[in-house]
């Protein structure tokens, strides 16, 4: 089943090209406002999906292309990233020490929104394509054997980063707009094999990242283990699974951005920048090819560094 917001954040299930709203078939959840109702669902799956699907297959559709899409989870309660998590397809001779981070929940956006590029210093801003999943009942001190039966769900992710910023981690991830998510939420039982997915960004049209799930280095169950180890996850709370950074690329104003994950639909963002910055248009992978370390340089605009 893939469930989504739409309009006025309506509960719908998409059938083929079209959404029904499936509203009324959970109205009796207790909910106070849309983030509410997911959980709710979420965590109630298995008493509502009859309903669901009842309401799915006899309501009447109307096509995608005519709503609004909006996040199919406005506002989770976590959402935890795993760090440094791929194998880079062979450059990496063994993989990093696990780790991970969080991103603030005000970060989400869904799809057709933009992602806002602030007035910061940063060396660059990226978008990190991840495959991200979804947790489905409480989870605390999950083992890797038992961690995929937590799973509720899978959607695109991305992992909006302002590189270059000191100190720390938190303000170079956790701004508003920097974790777009969507276009829907799609259930475990519709993704054969999470950890064999291939993962498409493309910026203005332009393949950047391409790579696939099995590349990366703590797979799903181990992320899970390792994250509720630390601490527990609530039905709705978002696991993102990390990236392969070769085809890391600078995002700029006016940018538009497309993220597609098998069985997952395609998410699309736009990028603005105020500051009309710009970067040269190259990824991690072709600056490494040509012996140069880091990231593409900044060619214009405020912050760009002199001398």
């Amino acid at each position: 089943m893939k469930l989504l917001f739409f309009n006025d954040f309506r509960l719908g299930v998409v059938r083929g090209d079209e959404v029904i709203d499936v509203g009324a078939a959970v109205k009796q959840l207790p909910h106070v406002g849309p983030a509410d109702l997911i959980n709710a669902v979420i965590a109630g799956f298995e008493d509502v999906r009859g309903d669901l699907e009842s309401a799915a297959r006899d309501g009447e559709g109307v096509p995608l292309s005519s709503v609004r899409i909006r996040p199919p989870l406005p506002r989770p309660t976590t959402i935890a990233c795993m760090a440094v998590n791929y194998m880079e397809d062979g450059m990496r001779d063994e993989p990093a020490p696990i780790n991970g981070f969080l991103k603030s929940p005000s970060a989400i956006i869904g799809d057709g929104d933009t992602m806002v590029l602030p007035d910061v210093p940063a060396s660059i801003f990226e978008g990190e394509a991840e495959l991200a999943l979804v947790i489905g009942r409480r989870a605390s001190q999950v083992t890797e054997a038992e961690a995929m039966d937590y799973v509720f769900g899978y959607t695109n992710f991305i992992d909006g980063s302002a590189r270059g910023l000191h100190p720390g981690f938190y303000q170079m991830k956790s701004r508003d707009t920097f974790a777009p998510i969507g276009p829907y939420l799609v259930t475990a039982d519709e993704i054969a094999d999470p950890q064999h997915l291939q993962i498409q960004l493309s910026n203005n049209g332009e393949l950047k990242q391409n790579f696939n799930t099995d590349d990366m280095a703590h797979q799903i169950a181990r992320s899970i283990e390792f994250i509720t180890s630390i601490h527990t996850l609530e039905p709705g709370d978002i696991l993102a699974t990390g990236t392969n950074h070769g085809g890391l690329n600078p995002f700029q104003d006016g940018d538009e951005i497309e993220l597609e994950t098998e069985g997952l639909g395609r998410l699309h963002i736009s990028v603005s920048d105020a500051l009309g910055r710009s970067w040269e248009r190259s990824t991690r992978l072709a600056m490494a090819e040509r012996g140069e370390a880091g990231t593409p340089p900044q060619l214009s605009g405020t912050y760009t560094p002199t001398g």
